[in-house]
């Protein structure tokens, strides 16, 4: 169910223009990997050579430089899937060479060609960039060549043919037949520019798929990411021991020097208007009312900070519901579409409510964006949640903000992506697995 909630705001003239100019920076970057391709079929001939060599001895000292070339590519190649269209692939381990033994003064040990080979030969990593080049020439670069080839056609087509036609008098580019030339060149133009908007159009998606195809091939192996989970899983733990016992010495100090002081004064003025009540009625009545107002600070108190730990929105509503009341507090046209089968596990929403709470806050502060959309889903035992904004983008991952976001994941296993190259748009997802606890409880659930 989608929730609009907010003011309104009019951005369709900047939204037009830059979806334009989005479309066109994307075909370019067709175009730049495209031409990447022949560098990529290149490197990975040289492994090749260097591999088919390694019988004559050849191949030795040819692998390891021809290995490294081929790391730096395919690096590029990650670099760019994850500032293009956000998906992040995890790289493979570093290449053994540099931790081979050396003699003194950095010079090489005796057999270190050899060594040096058979450990890259020995690296999975190497295998699966092996893997990639031999394939991204022939499936990769053709499928970034589609919305150029509409583009060139339909430029081709539009712009130039009509001068060619005019010139010789002869030749339809698009082969049509009509008996007023003129209509045929107005065809073809309206055909010409039709290719254009369709590969300006399509320039987007393929980046995306092309991304997800690299994913597929340039991801870290297995054996890799599992070590990698655990040891984060390790670090993780730890830090989350560590924020625990900072936030329990937050509250401690948070109810020793707010709600427990107001209460130890609340004591002290009773026991004086109680000596007051038969020699100076109306000043213990001051007193009483003091008393009143004192407690009623004590009691806000302890709403603020229990609101701190589990705003009561959350607890009684559920996630949905809890960040439709962070839109309704945003000075920002905020959209809310949440489809959540019923409650998750508490800790879940907690997390998810704080992460949507500092991407929002960051959105109002530094985006300049009118409008955020904000889109919880839960499926195959993930939540994910996504806070889009149309602002001016260049959003720095290693701010405080964004850093506590992470933290906060952690625990969890979770993943934190975030899209925001210069000029916008910003785009940040976290997914988290987890399971739905219980059915339906509030409005946020199913559709209506």
């Amino acid at each position: 169910m989608a929730q609009r909630v907010g003011s309104r705001h009019d951005g369709a003239g900047p939204g037009i223009r830059g979806a334009v100019r989005g479309a066109l920076v994307d075909l370019g970057r067709c175009q730049l990997l495209s031409l990447a391709a022949f560098a990529v079929l290149g490197t990975g001939g040289l492994v090749v050579c260097a591999l088919l060599l390694l019988p004559l001895g050849v191949g030795f000292p040819l692998l390891p430089p021809a290995a490294a070339a081929l790391r730096r590519l395919s690096d590029r190649y990650r670099d760019w899937a994850a500032r293009w269209t956000g998906t992040s692939i995890s790289p493979p381990e570093p290449l053994p060479d540099a931790a081979l033994p050396r003699g003194p003064i950095a010079a090489p040990v005796p057999g270190h060609r050899w060594r040096r080979a058979l450990a890259v030969l020995g690296d999975e990593g190497f295998w699966h960039d092996l893997r990639w080049a031999w394939g991204e020439p022939w499936t990769g670069a053709l499928l970034v060549a589609v919305p150029l080839l509409f583009v060139e056609y339909g430029v081709f087509g539009a712009l130039v043919q009509p001068f060619v036609w005019r010139l010789l008098g002869d030749g339809n580019w698009y082969a049509f037949v009509l008996v007023d030339s003129t209509l045929s060149m107005l065809a073809a133009l309206l055909l010409g520019l039709g290719l254009i908007v369709a590969g300006l159009r399509l320039a987007p998606a393929v980046l995306r798929l092309h991304a997800r195809w690299s994913a597929r091939l340039l991801a870290a192996p297995y054996t890799t990411e599992l070590r990698r989970r655990i040891e984060h899983l390790a670090d993780s733990r730890a830090e989350v021991l560590d924020v625990q016992a900072a936030e329990l010495r937050r509250i401690e100090r948070d109810l020793h020097d707010g709600a427990q002081a107001r209460l130890v004064a609340l004591g002290m003025t009773l026991d004086e208007a109680t000596r007051l009540l038969d020699t100076d009625l109306p000043a213990a009545r001051a007193l009483l009312r003091e008393v009143r107002a004192t407690s009623q600070r004590a009691l806000q108190d302890l709403r603020e900070l229990v609101h701190g730990v589990l705003p009561p929105v959350l607890a009684d509503r559920g996630l949905g519901d809890a960040v439709r009341s962070l839109a309704l507090d945003s000075h920002l046209d905020v959209h809310v579409e949440a489809d959540l089968p019923g409650r998750l596990p508490a800790p879940v929403e907690s997390a998810g409510y704080f992460a949507v709470a500092e991407l929002l806050a960051n959105a109002a502060k530094h985006s300049g964006a009118p409008e955020v959309r904000i889109r919880l889903t839960h499926a195959d035992g993930v939540l994910r949640v996504t806070v889009a904004d149309d602002g001016r983008g260049g959003a720095d991952p290693g701010g405080s903000g964004l850093r506590g976001v992470r933290r906060r994941l952690d625990p969890f296993d979770a993943t934190f992506v975030l899209h925001s190259p210069r000029g916008g748009p910003t785009t940040a997802t976290l997914e988290i697995p987890c399971a739905s606890s219980s059915p339906k409880t509030s409005s946020s659930s199913g559709t209506g």
